[in-house]
């Protein structure tokens, strides 16, 4: 007697907290016809595709600035096209995908993403990328909202939390793109050439992977709907703390550089060491990210990276030397790794507001902090040093540490 009842614990106990919800039972009622793990790489390949798409632009623009003989200054106003037609977008992205559904829409934006991209390449005057670099951001935001929201949905299969591991690819994809980009160069491919081998890798993929995503079939809208919607409570809260890790990573995206060639004095060989130490760690950031939540909580990491982010930026401005401030920036990648995206999970599964509407109200809020991070830091700067202006970001880390802890939605 006593062994049956063991045996049957044991049994109970396989079927106790699964990895995942079972395949084609409650999956055939969402109108998913794919195993959890097969949408995950679904997902997860859209990710890598916009991110390496973003990348390989990233890579081009030296040749570009070359081709159109601009001045760093012309180059910077024209830049200013992309962040635009992010914004521009942003009002509307939530709604359409909110309508139609995520599914349909990242189907659709994905191939025309690339297909931007590849007309950057056609630029033969500046007021042409400048045009192009805006559809591009149009284009750019409608995905990314998109897949957040396929992302979120993805999530709502597994029982642990997988949201940093999407991000995790379109970090992977950001070195993937660099590398593809740095042969291209090697190989004297020209940008319009480079970019339309991406968009047909990129097509490929589209097509073999967009029938294993979640359908997240359209809700109704309201008749009257307004184009403008601002963020409530705690996607407001949500937002702001987006907006701190996101002017933290812009700020290391655009300045990491110039921090190692002109206050850690690094020689030249070396300078590039600062950015790839956060990127790396970034990205390793969120591939460990989802164990750490699971453990943790959302909650208190989100708070523990705020501190580390603190950390790492108070280190390399107390103490600029090549080991001490790579260090710091380590810790800064791994501290903004697993903001973001637990962010967007938390907002897409918030209840109160369609997942698309949710994640663009809190994307909104923070890519301004994308946006605004950079050229904080070069007025800061200006006024004083570079090594002030990474003291302000730092403080940015305590704030979401702060913020946080008045968020009850987060676990």
């Amino acid at each position: 007697m006593q062994n049956h009842t063991i045996r049957i614990q044991s049994i109970l106990e396989e079927f106790k907290a699964p990895q995942e919800i079972p395949d084609l039972t409650v999956n055939k009622s969402v109108g998913i016809q794919s195993s959890p793990n097969r949408v995950r790489l679904a997902v997860s390949l859209f990710y890598f595709g916009q991110g390496i798409a973003f990348a390989s632009w990233a890579s081009r623009i030296p040749d570009i600035k070359h081709s159109l003989n601009l001045s760093d200054g012309e180059l910077g106003s024209i830049l200013l096209a992309l962040p635009l037609g992010q914004l521009f977008t942003m009002p509307v992205s939530g709604r359409l995908v909110t309508k139609y559904g995520s599914k349909k829409i990242l189907t659709l934006t994905a191939p025309l993403y690339v297909l931007a991209l590849g007309n950057l390449g056609l630029a033969t005057v500046p007021w042409h990328l400048a045009a192009f670099l805006f559809l591009f951001g149009v284009i750019g935001n409608m995905c990314n909202i998109a897949v957040n929201t396929q992302g979120v949905e993805a999530e709502k299969l597994f029982i642990k939390p997988i949201m940093t591991s999407f991000h995790g690819a379109w970090s992977i994809a950001g070195f993937s793109g660099a590398l593809i980009g740095l042969l291209m160069v090697n190989l004297h491919i020209s940008p319009y050439h480079h970019f339309w081998i991406v968009t047909g890798l990129i097509w490929i993929n589209v097509f073999f992977n967009f029938k294993h995503l979640v359908p997240g079939k359209g809700a109704q809208t309201e008749r009257k709907p307004k184009l403008f919607v601002k963020p409530e409570g705690v996607l407001l809260q949500l937002g702001i703390i987006g907006f701190c890790s996101m002017a933290t990573e812009g700020a290391m995206f655009d300045w990491s550089g110039v921090y190692f060639k002109e206050i850690v004095k690094a020689p030249a060989s070396l300078v590039i060491l600062g950015y790839a130490s956060f990127m790396i760690m970034m990205a390793s950031g969120r591939f460990v990210g989802d164990a750490i939540i699971t453990k943790l909580g959302r909650k208190h990491t989100i708070m523990f990276s705020g501190i580390v982010i603190s950390t790492g930026m108070f280190i390399s401005v107390f103490f600029p030397f090549i080991l001490t401030a790579t260090i710091g920036f380590m810790l800064v990648g791994i501290g903004v790794s697993s903001i973001v995206p637990t962010v967007y999970s938390v907002a897409g599964k918030n209840g109160k507001t369609a997942p698309g509407m949710a994640i663009a109200m809190v994307s909104s809020v923070s890519y301004l902090g994308f946006l605004m991070g950079p050229p904080l830091i070069g007025y800061i700067s200006a006024l004083s040093s570079l090594r002030y202006s990474y003291a302000v970001i730092g403080c940015f880390g305590l704030l979401v540490s702060f913020l946080v802890t008045k968020i009850k939605a987060i676990a």
